[in-house]
């Protein structure tokens, strides 16, 4: 019989199932994700873009969880001079600093309706 395991150091941060709820959203969503950061204060960065490319929205929080599951980020669906954004398809990056300094990123995509 064989015991295989993993050893992930600590200072390594993942994110994993990334989300937003509710997507397709009409007047606000919030982020979610999962990581490997228990009891650590996370800076959290979520940039959502246009599908040109261009940021239209800059969210910044810093956060502290005691599981591995964020609390939601809530977002109102409007830019950052406070506009309402068109009904469509965007983009965003969640980015994830842990207070060593290491990061992870993830991009997925959400839907204003």
């Amino acid at each position: 019989e064989e015991l295989l395991f993993t050893v992930v150091n600590e200072e390594e941060i993942t994110i994993e199932k990334v989300l937003n709820y509710p997507n397709p959203f009409t007047t606000s969503t919030q982020f979610f994700f999962e990581h490997n950061q228990v009891c650590n204060f996370l800076d959290v960065s979520i940039q959502v873009f246009n599908v040109s490319g261009k940021v239209v929205k800059n969210i910044n929080e810093r956060i502290l969880n005691e599981g591995f599951r964020s609390n939601g980020i809530l977002w109102d669906g409007k830019d950052d001079f406070q506009e309402l954004l068109g009904k469509g398809v965007y983009v965003y990056k969640v980015k994830v600093t842990n207070e060593q300094g290491k990061q992870a990123e993830k991009v997925e995509r959400l839907f204003i309706l």
